[in-house]
């Protein structure tokens, strides 16, 4: 399904997400480094117009059926971070949370709203 192109959305939580990481990019190194971040994390989520499985993508069903994850760090760019989502209704792709690759990943998406009914 490679010629098939799909919705990519944030869900709440993953904009507050995206945000907090830029805030912290942005006062821990710079207006410039997060600005290249920005472009990493928007470049992955872009990826994901091409479909659910994209290269480098993982099922995670132990944390949440359907779930899947995709790391950030692609193509020789550099991130710590990860994109966490799942398949909803006319052909989208929502992105339920973007974590750090260090945190407990099933603690934080466990919590997430159920947003596929908005």
């Amino acid at each position: 399904m490679a010629d098939q192109r799909w919705r990519v959305r944030l869900g709440a939580a993953a904009e507050v997400d995206f945000a907090n990481i830029l805030k912290w990019t942005t006062e821990n190194f710079g207006a410039r480094q997060s600005r290249v971040y920005r472009d990493t994390l928007i470049q992955a989520i872009g990826e994901l117009a091409d479909g659910p499985n994209v290269a480098g993508s993982k099922a995670r069903d132990e944390i949440m059926p359907g779930l899947r994850t995709l790391h950030v760090a692609r193509r020789s760019r550099r991130g710590s971070h990860f994109l966490m989502y799942r398949v909803v209704p006319n052909s989208t792709i929502e992105i339920v949370r973007i974590l750090h690759d260090r945190m407990d990943l099933r603690r934080h998406v466990s919590s997430a709203p159920d947003e596929s009914t908005e």
